[in-house]
């Protein structure tokens, strides 16, 4: 436990010092390899995490793309800017047509997603809006908290509703009926308590006439138009292949790759600009921290794990989910969420609790919001801002995401009760 915990935590130190430029994916990587010539993990352990962990990488990427092709010909920017005029110049109003903004996109695109692509969109017309720096780092604030609270209603939206529904055979459309309620449920106390917590940075008007007409960032109209019927089509592929248990990455990865031959045919995009530009940091980071992680399972953790599941379950349902949930939660701000599923799952396997796992998720999904390195989502948000000239600290950031994470999650999980 000693060899296999300091692998992890060095790994972790690493990956949010990141010193000398070191990327995420390449420390995860390096910590791979030393926990496997350190035996911490064995030949046979690379092909389980493998077969754990395949399905959610490879529909990641297929995502990706399809978030990548769709913000060159102009998408997301169209819907921020038609967020921003939809608010007629109330701050209120633009302030929550943001947060339903990036729920959505972080619905259908991921949660990685929505902090890759949006979040520079946003920052950019906020600021061509001539928006202070407090209320700028409200609308940020609260677009990066929905990008992980928002995550819930298809196994697509996050790699942790990917890795537990293939862990428990949960299929697209059964999981879709358990956590749109509880997706719902997130999206409005998300809305009130970033509403109570950063109201005094909220303008009461906003100058929308300074933005342009969104219809003028579209580079390819025809292309756009199609794009809508091109997403209906494939959310529907996933409710057929469900029928058929066809890998959920068949269709995000097929569906990433036929839209980028598409739009390339139409000459919108330049496809190898695309899978250069594509965050392939997070697939090393992915396949890296799991290995480490898998170490830790070795070593007993999920042992230890799975005595206080059984004896949360011992006490009835409500302390069962609430408890479930926050244990998971408390993992992931400390130690990733990545990581926090795989072992959660696995401490879960014998229990056999639904409620319990769809706990487990809404936990690894809310809260890693409680420390800047809690989810994968967070990490890349913050550089994103970073890179754009916007620091946020260890502590400035931790202050907010304690005071508005217990009390959403905790409304979320007593929906599953």
């Amino acid at each position: 436990m000693l060899l296999a915990s300091s692998i992890f935590l060095i790994t972790l130190i690493f990956v949010i010092w990141q010193p000398r430029g070191l990327q995420i994916g390449t420390t995860a990587i390096i910590g791979a390899v030393v926990a496997y010539v350190l035996g911490a993990v064995h030949y046979e352990d690379l092909f389980v995490v493998w077969g754990i962990v395949w399905d959610a990488t490879f529909a990641f990427i297929g995502i990706i793309i399809l978030s990548l092709v769709l913000d060159a010909i102009g998408f997301f920017e169209w819907a921020a800017l038609k967020m921003a005029k939809f608010s007629k110049g109330d701050g209120v109003k633009m302030f929550i047509y943001s947060i339903l903004l990036g729920s959505l996109v972080s619905a259908l695109f991921a949660n990685d997603g929505a902090a890759l692509i949006l979040t520079p969109i946003l920052l950019a017309k906020m600021r061509i809006l001539k928006l202070n720096a407090k209320t700028i780092l409200a609308f940020l604030l609260a677009g990066g908290f929905i990008s992980d609270s928002a995550s819930l209603p298809f196994v697509f939206s996050n790699l942790t509703n990917i890795v537990t529904a293939n862990y428990f055979s949960i299929g697209f459309a059964e999981y879709f009926a358990n956590m749109m309620v509880p997706f719902i449920v997130s999206v409005i106390i998300t809305i009130v308590v970033l509403l109570l917590v950063l109201r005094k940075d909220i303008p009461k008007t906003v100058d929308i006439d300074l933005l342009k007409d969104a219809d003028s960032v579209l580079k390819n109209k025809t292309l756009f138009y199609f794009s809508w019927v091109f997403l209906g089509l494939l959310l529907a592929g996933y409710f057929i292949g469900d029928a058929y248990d066809i890998p959920i990455s068949v269709f995000a990865l097929g569906g990433g790759l036929l839209f980028l031959a598409i739009a390339s045919m139409m000459k919108t995009v330049e496809p190898l600009s695309i899978i250069k530009n594509a965050p392939w940091q997070v697939v090393w980071f992915s396949l890296g921290l799991y290995i480490v992680v898998y170490g830790l399972k070795n070593a007993g953790l999920t042992d230890y794990i799975a005595t206080i599941l059984h004896s949360l379950e011992a006490q009835g349902s409500l302390v069962a989910v609430v408890g479930t949930g926050f244990l998971s939660a408390v993992l992931s701000a400390f130690m990733n969420n990545m990581p926090t599923i795989m072992v959660m799952d696995i401490a879960l396997e014998d229990i056999g609790n639904q409620a319990m796992i769809y706990a487990n998720i809404v936990g690894c999904n809310l809260g890693p919001k409680m420390t800047p390195f809690g989810s994968l989502a967070t990490l890349l948000w913050l550089h994103t801002l970073s890179q754009n000239g916007v620091k946020i600290g260890f502590w400035q950031y931790s202050k907010f995401g304690l005071i508005v994470t217990p009390p959403v999650l905790l409304v979320v999980l007593l929906t599953l009760v």
